[in-house]
């Protein structure tokens, strides 16, 4: 058992220094297969939660048009996101939209992980810090999501209370929560690690 564990440990070192994380268990090689076969899947849908940003919320003050009084990606964060991307084209993955909340930090992992695709969807902006439009705008961000026909995959970057009140799952920073469309119900379907 020790020849074992010592063994995993050293893959897991090399894992580590390779891309930055490491799975011990068959069952999450298991869950990442089953992620990236329901993204294979026409009309798939991933919510990403933003990549790596320290802190909780914004500071008081926050302005959607100035990154500087926001929470922002870190280098980790930074480089959480091009993985993301890099992951989804090394799986062929066929990304047809980009959609992302307006703050920094969505904007950021979007083009980072998905350049020249993002465009601005503030039905998905955080309303971390004021719930008063939580039911109208979760509303509005789940008619757009059943709305979308594309054949290829619906990226949206959003934030952790928005994933939430749409999924009722809950999601890390860079991690995505995949969905398929049963008739007017969203179902989620598999989680994509970051």
């Amino acid at each position: 058992m020790t020849k074992i564990l010592s063994k995993l440990w050293l893959q897991c070192a090399i894992v580590v220094t390779a891309a930055h994380g490491c799975v011990f268990s068959a069952h999450a090689t298991e869950d990442d297969k089953a992620a990236w076969a329901a993204l294979k899947k026409p009309g798939a849908i991933v919510l990403f939660r933003h990549a790596n940003a320290p802190g909780v919320g914004d500071p008081a003050g926050r302005a959607l048009d100035d990154c500087s009084t926001q929470r922002n990606l870190d280098e980790e964060g930074r480089a959480q996101a091009r993985r993301i991307g890099e992951r989804f084209r090394a799986q062929g993955i066929n990304v047809e939209a980009v959609l992302s909340s307006q703050w920094c930090r969505t904007r950021d992992t979007a083009q980072l992980a998905f350049p020249g695709f993002p465009k601005d969807a503030p039905a998905f902006n955080s309303f971390f810090s004021d719930r008063s439009n939580e039911a109208a705008q979760t509303a509005a961000a789940r008619k757009q999501l059943l709305a979308w026909r594309g054949t290829g995959v619906l990226v949206v970057v959003t934030h952790q209370v928005n994933i939430t009140a749409l999924t009722g799952s809950a999601a890390t920073s860079g991690e995505g929560v995949v969905l398929h469309r049963r008739g007017r119900e969203l179902v989620v379907a598999a989680k994509v690690n970051p």
